[in-house]
């Protein structure tokens, strides 16, 4: 897939985002890459087979207080090449799996721990 179509399924991911959400994205940005690099894997403790399909850098929501000013955005990056290989050439499925991403990074920018986000994700 091209990184233009890969960028509309993630400006569409973003979208989606409930408002009362959406209203609430304040100095964030979200950026596509193809891959992680091997230092971000390694400080992740990521080792093959196993990937990365995105990630959240920054200062969540609740540990935000009146010294955090003039900071640069935080930053949600989503990696294409881990999303399409675990699409496998499924174009719905790689739609949803970068929503599930999107959805998955923006909740640890409100704060969230990925424990906490597997049991909302499990329902």
């Amino acid at each position: 897939m091209t990184r233009r179509k890969f960028e509309a399924l993630v400006e569409r991911a973003l979208r989606r985002l409930p408002r009362r959400f959406k209203d609430k994205l304040v100095n964030v940005v979200l950026v596509v890459e193809d891959w992680p690099d091997q230092k971000t894997l390694a400080d992740l403790g990521i080792e093959a087979p196993d990937t990365l399909l995105g990630l959240y850098r920054g200062v969540d929501l609740t540990h935000r207080d009146s010294a955090y000013a003039n900071v640069l955005p935080d930053t949600v990056t989503i990696y294409q090449g881990p999303i399409e290989e675990e699409a496998a050439g499924d174009p719905g499925g790689m739609a949803e799996i970068v929503r599930e991403t999107v959805m998955h990074e923006l909740g640890h920018y409100f704060g969230l721990d990925d424990d906490t986000m597997h049991r909302i994700e499990d329902g």
